[in-house]
């Protein structure tokens, strides 16, 4: 066939062809531009691939098995889109539910104590080791001075002294920190 047949033909089909074409993609598409838009590109494939197709017999045929075709990936695509979108949204789900879980096994005064908690023993390991037990004995095993001296073979003038040494380090340490644990002492201890 010679270019201006071509042209006839093809603008024949197109008039009496192209809304049946858009009906049937609307029918699978649920989609008005979507099937406007894959009746489009059948048609330009046809066109662009007409001098291969010269075996063909019944063109608009042609064009609807290729319609066909575009709609079955056009919905496969939507399918894998919709997969993704519940995929993303399952996972936003489960990590919206994380987040209330953990929110709700949250015990602020445990975290607070344990860090707490933290800071002192940062700071009891900056101790002379012998200091650093005494202030434990005293403070963590509820021991007098009298019991830790007799216990360490120290006087209790000794005792006294490592003791004021491990607050004074303590104070020091923990200076940063102090208006803050006021501050969440108040609210949590009124």
């Amino acid at each position: 066939m010679d270019e201006n047949t071509d042209i006839k033909l093809f603008n024949n089909i197109f008039i009496t062809h192209r809304e049946r074409y858009i009906r049937f993609a609307y029918s699978y598409t649920y989609n008005r531009e979507a099937a406007e838009d894959l009746v489009t590109e059948s048609l330009i494939y046809y066109w662009e691939n007409r001098n291969r197709l010269q075996d063909v017999k019944d063109i608009p045929l042609y064009i609807l098995v290729t319609l066909k075709n575009k709609c079955l990936d056009y919905l496969q695509r939507e399918r894998t889109w919709n997969n993704i979108a519940e995929n993303l949204l399952s996972n936003k789900e489960w990590e919206l539910q994380m987040r209330i879980s953990s929110l709700e096994a949250c015990e602020p005064e445990t975290l607070l104590s344990n860090e707490i908690q933290g800071l002192i023993n940062q700071a009891l390991a900056k101790l002379p080791e012998k200091s650093s037990r005494i202030f434990i004995m005293s403070r963590y095993e509820g021991k007098n001075y009298q019991t830790i001296a007799q216990e360490t073979n120290l006087s209790v003038k000794s005792v006294e002294f490592h003791i004021s040494k491990a607050l004074n380090v303590l104070r020091k340490e923990l200076k940063d920190y102090l208006p803050y644990l006021l501050l969440l002492f108040d609210f949590f201890y009124e």
